[in-house]
């Protein structure tokens, strides 16, 4: 049996989502999300043509791969799958929000020219764990006045799939996210998977896309790049991490004898004899 694919791994993630002629389920995926914004009613978008990847940008372990496009009224999102923490998504997400925020504007050109911007994270990582919500958003507002917004041109979203497959009730009947995170759900049974791609035309479409491409040998050789590079950096991390403590505790051995012999210098200076010295530290002949 042919091994279910990783469909959060960002490289096949672009491969269906990402390419012209995903417009539909891109679309349908953008309004699941943007609905917590009162921005869900998108109808077409225009998804920006991406660089052909070569297997060294592929395999590359800290290259972002990021999806974007352009809604009907001209608004630039910005999509990207993040599964590690590396402690740094806030500023992450800002970081790539400012570069396609920058993207809209020419020199000399005015600044109301440049365009809304929504960031959308997809995450697979315990992230402000104070909130229990499977999505998250922020824009610019005053500290005192909350209900005032500085600009509608900066907004970020969270989706997480850490939280989502915590949650106990999802609702595959209403809720059009719950439907896209568990079809992304590599958890998912393939009877789960048939209903949702039954009762969503966007998702099927989705469904048809990944068995079409995943024919294709030289999009699986990059997809099993994508995912070795990913494996690679989190086995580099824990041995980073055990040496680390080794090191720590290496060090905190050396600083503990240092200080002990420190110690035993003080109380000879004081007058006291090798035998009361011994008994103080439990030293013996044999030591």
């Amino acid at each position: 049996m042919q091994e279910k694919l990783n469909l959060l791994n960002d490289y096949l993630f672009m491969k269906y989502m990402g390419e012209k002629g995903d417009e539909e389920q891109l679309t349908a995926f953008l309004n699941a999300v943007l609905q917590k914004t009162g921005k869900g009613n998108i109808s077409s978008v225009t998804i920006a043509e991406n660089t052909t990847f070569s297997a060294e940008i592929i395999g590359g372990k800290f290259c972002v791969l990021d999806l974007r496009a352009t809604l009907d009224n001209g608004t630039k999102v910005n999509i990207e799958v993040q599964l590690r923490n590396l402690n740094n998504m806030d500023r992450r997400s800002l970081f790539y929000w400012s570069r396609e925020f920058v993207r809209g504007i020419d020199s000399g050109q005015d600044y109301l020219e440049l365009p809304d911007v929504i960031a959308i994270n997809i995450i697979d990582f315990e992230f402000m764990p104070e909130i229990n919500d499977i999505q998250t958003s922020f824009h610019l507002w005053e500290d005192s006045y909350r209900d005032k917004m500085l600009t509608n041109a900066l907004e970020i979203h969270f989706v997480n799939m850490f939280k989502f497959r915590r949650l106990k009730e999802k609702d595959l009947i209403n809720n059009h996210l719950h439907r896209w995170l568990t079809f992304f759900s590599k958890e998912t049974d393939e009877s789960t998977i048939k209903k949702i791609i039954d009762m969503d035309t966007a998702i099927k479409k989705a469904h048809e896309k990944i068995s079409y491409i995943s024919c294709d040998e030289e999009t699986l050789r990059l997809y099993q790049m994508r995912e070795l590079a990913q494996m690679d950096y989190n086995v580099g991390m824990k041995t980073a991490r055990r040496e680390g403590m080794q090191q720590g505790r290496e060090e905190g051995r050396e600083e503990g004898r240092q200080e002990a012999l420190s110690e035993i210098l003080q109380l000879f200076k004081e007058g006291k004899s090798i035998e009361e010295v011994s008994r103080l530290f439990n030293l013996s002949d044999k030591n």
